[in-house]
């Protein structure tokens, strides 16, 4: 059974454009380094039941599935009150989390040269970002701390809780592929081959692409049209991609379709995943 991950971003500054997503290029890296990649991302706002559907799709999923954002203690931090809505579960607190969060504030108190108070209203609601849905496991932060989580659905969607942050998030969704993920790397070899194509309209080509997709299975034909390229102007780059072993076949098969449709074909371009 073949898994396939996906991505949560959460925040109404992405989406304001106040603040620009670093997330979705930087996973797909992560995940391409692994020979994994990426099936899809989902951009939600600071909105409870938004949040809450997107995550009872994931969790319903089987994927496995990384969340950004939203998992702090201030009004605006909604995700994991939608988690625990999603799986149908209680909050409650993570004991080995808030350890981690006390232990956290007492070094800030120590470099601030303070006296740290356990007790102080700030510090007992920071408590708060150690507070999870119901049985959930939780991500070590190596930056400061305050960790993140995961939890698994009963529909078998394993979701991974990060902080928007990139400097925190980047390496925890590291952590996880590594510790969690390391059966999968390199597991199943993809390859892309494509070639571009000038002078021709996508309708033309449809026909063949659909034959190479028929007789090919497992393959994935593409179709990226540009119309104002620097270098190569109007043109459409059309390819295969899927298994590495599936795609000399069926690349074969497609320069032999475009060869007899009299195409005027330029570079080619491959890729291996």
């Amino acid at each position: 059974m073949t898994t396939h991950f996906g991505l949560i971003i959460v925040g109404d500054e992405i989406l304001s454009g106040k603040r620009q997503d670093k997330h979705l290029p930087k996973i797909i890296e992560l995940l391409a380094a692994r020979g994994l990649a990426l099936s899809y991302a989902d951009y939600v706002g600071d909105e409870p039941e938004r949040i809450t559907q997107a995550l009872a799709r994931a969790f319903a999923s089987g994927d496995t599935v990384f969340s950004t954002g939203g998992i702090g203690a201030t009004p605006d931090d909604q995700t994991r009150q939608s988690a625990a809505r999603a799986l149908g579960v209680p909050l409650q607190a993570h004991p080995q989390a808030q350890a981690l969060i006390s232990e956290r504030m007492q070094e800030i108190a120590l470099e601030r040269g303070e006296t740290y108070d356990a007790q102080s209203p700030d510090n007992l609601h920071r408590l708060n970002m150690g507070v999870f849905p119901a049985g959930a496991r939780i991500i070590p932060n190596s930056y400061n701390k305050i960790a993140g989580f995961s939890c698994t659905g009963s529909g078998g969607g394993s979701v991974h809780f990060v902080p928007g942050f990139p400097v925190m998030a980047w390496p925890m969704i590291e952590w996880v592929l590594d510790q969690h993920c390391a059966h999968l790397f390199h597991q199943a070899p993809q390859t892309e081959h494509s070639v571009l194509v000038f002078g021709a309209m996508e309708a033309s080509l449809t026909p063949l692409m659909e034959r190479i997709e028929r007789d090919h299975a497992g393959v994935r034909v593409f179709s990226l049209p540009s119309v104002d390229h620097p270098l190569h102007g109007r043109h459409i780059e059309l390819g295969v991609k899927g298994p590495s072993a599936a795609i000399p076949a069926a690349w074969a098969d497609l320069r032999a379709g475009l060869h007899q449709a009299g195409a005027n074909c330029g570079t080619e371009l491959v890729r291996n995943v």
